[in-house]
């Protein structure tokens, strides 16, 4: 008999949300087109809305930005339901910890907001893959978001005024600032130019969703990226010069929408809840743990995959993060000869060591080339990190890893070990571990851990981690993943510790650092009390929306 196929997400929200049903009684939600309006329970409403993604929030601080928003006056909250955050793989689903969609809801019910629901199964959001899950592109050819080519969308549409001549005004995605790209300067959006779209919306009726009203957080490898020319992953910090800070904090943009609202509807008495405390701490000296290639028995406990030809991340079945490939040069080059990926093959990036010696970096779409010797039967090593699927555009199947062989000189490497790599299971399980004594470089480059442990007195706060010196990596906190640095390129410089992640009134806390490239003189870190979107490398980028544009202490975990 065959085995019964697993249902998709998209199908498992529909019983979930008929379960809600109940629980709405009489109410009744219609859309009145001949009078170009909703009805709510039959009277005339009109939805003031804003975007907040439970995925980029910890669960513990979903109520608090709930409450936030329903007091900045909106009564509403509209949300993206990722696949691949609840399918990890096929038919293995998860709606747990801060993946608890039910919970969620009821928070929203809690905070009085009515509920905007976007499924999916394709989000965008600045996701990775735009929500899409990775185990798609196991499939080589498959094509993703395309449609039949006999399709005419002009016929479409006008099928579709056929139907619904009128109908409310509503502007789904009004946008209150903008995404940061790495290497791209920070972007923002004026407050009178927010507040001044918003107030000529209201003053026709319709309804309007603020994106984003608190942005949030792209923790672990969870960022998407854009191909603008070139590859461009999206940062850490998905703060969105929204209303409400990255932290949960209003800011001035928040108060000035509330009182545009205050003018149309009531909006809930009382004052917004002060910004949250604030903690410093540091500078604090890391110790080196040891390098990436020493741990590799513990990171790849299966061992590797041997193929001729190098394996994708998609082929070795490894989503995210970082995958080893391994192979011998099968001759001396005594002189520095060209060491190439034809056709941009690296996605994303490629750090390069030959017997353990860091020799550098190549990078999609940006640098495509190093220089190596070594001896016959040296061991080249190249770690590749996904930086985070494309999540914009048509059919964009971003596979991940050695998408081509590596050429030295004139000879086409092959004989390749992958290494799929799980580097958050080591370091939720951690040191100490046994490693052979070994010397380490007085300054070590190259793939790095790093770690220190800290206690921090009194009840802290939240925080932010500044990494002055280091290059890129990746962070951990307590064994949370809290995401991607990239000081030498920015504009981020700090990455945002919710207070709930930390240990306080003296316990000890640990930060542990994967330093993918050259580490500081002083390996030190710091927490400070606000954050660093924008670096003195570069100069803030203003979103050129014009004002009427209108657009389109639990654990945390993952």
């Amino acid at each position: 008999m065959a085995p019964k196929k697993p249902l998709c997400l998209p199908a498992l929200l529909l019983p979930l949300l008929t379960l809600l049903l109940p629980q709405a009684g009489t109410r009744s939600f219609v859309v009145d087109r001949e009078n170009d309006r909703f009805l709510l329970d039959g009277a005339p409403f009109r939805y003031v809305s804003g975007s907040l993604h439970y995925f980029r929030v910890p669960r513990v601080l979903w109520a608090d930005r709930l409450f936030k928003m329903r007091m900045s006056g909106l009564n509403a909250v509209q949300f993206y339901v990722p696949w691949n955050y609840h399918e990890p793989q096929p038919g293995v689903y998860n709606f747990n910890g801060s993946r608890d969609l039910f919970a969620f809801l009821n928070e929203a019910s809690l905070a009085n907001l009515l509920v905007i629901l976007r499924p999916g199964p394709y989000i965008c959001a600045e996701w990775d893959m735009g929500g899409l899950p990775a185990w798609l592109l196991q499939k080589p050819d498959i094509h993703l978001r395309t449609s039949d080519p006999a399709d005419n969308m002009t016929k479409i549409f006008g099928l579709l005024r056929e139907y619904e001549p009128h109908g409310p005004l509503v502007n789904s995605e009004y946008y209150t600032g903008w995404l940061d790209y790495w290497g791209q300067n920070h972007s923002t959006r004026s407050v009178l130019a927010v507040t001044k779209g918003l107030e000529s919306m209201l003053k026709l009726g319709a309804s309007v969703n603020m994106y984003m009203f608190h942005g949030g957080t792209n923790f672990g490898y969870w960022n998407g990226a854009d191909e603008k020319g070139r590859f461009l992953p999206i940062t850490t910090s998905y703060d969105y010069d929204a209303p409400i800070s990255e932290a949960g904090d209003p800011t001035p943009k928040l108060f000035a929408l509330r009182n545009v609202i205050s003018e149309f509807q009531e909006i809930p008495l009382g004052p917004l809840p002060p910004p949250s405390p604030k903690m410093t701490l540091g500078p604090l000296t890391l110790q080196l743990d040891g390098d990436l290639l020493a741990f590799l028995d513990f990171l790849c406990p299966q061992g590797p995959i041997s193929s001729i030809l190098p394996m994708s991340f998609e082929a070795v079945k490894q989503d995210r993060g970082f995958v080893l490939y391994r192979t011998y040069l099968t001759y001396t080059v005594s002189e520095p000869t060209q060491f190439w990926v034809p056709n941009n093959g690296v996605h994303d990036r490629a750090y390069v060591m030959v017997d353990g010696v860091f020799q550098g970096v190549l990078e999609r779409n940006m640098k495509h080339q190093l220089f190596l010797m070594g001896k016959e039967g040296a061991r080249l090593d190249i770690l590749l990190e996904n930086m985070g699927r494309l999540s914009f555009g048509s059919n964009s199947s971003d596979f991940k890893g050695l998408l081509e062989p590596p050429v030295l000189g004139q000879t086409v490497l092959s004989r390749w070990l992958m290494f799929p790599l799980k580097i958050d299971k080591l370091v939720k399980r951690w040191f100490p571990l046994q490693l052979k004594k070994r010397s380490h470089p007085q300054v070590p480059s190259g793939p790095t851990f790093y770690s220190t442990k800290f206690p921090i007195l009194g009840e802290g706060g939240d925080t932010f981690l500044s990494l002055p010196g280091w290059t890129k990596g990746q962070v951990w906190i307590n064994g949370f993943n809290l995401g991607r640095y990239w000081t030498k390129r920015g504009p981020q410089e700090t990455l945002y510790v919710p207070r709930p992640l930390l240990f306080s009134r003296g316990a000890l806390n640990k930060i542990t650092l994967l330093e993918l490239e050259n580490v500081p003189p002083q390996p030190q870190v710091q927490f400070l009390d606000r954050p660093i979107l924008n670096s003195t490398l570069h100069k803030t980028y203003i979103y050129s929306l014009s004002a009427d544009t209108q657009g389109a202490s639990e654990p945390m975990e993952l």
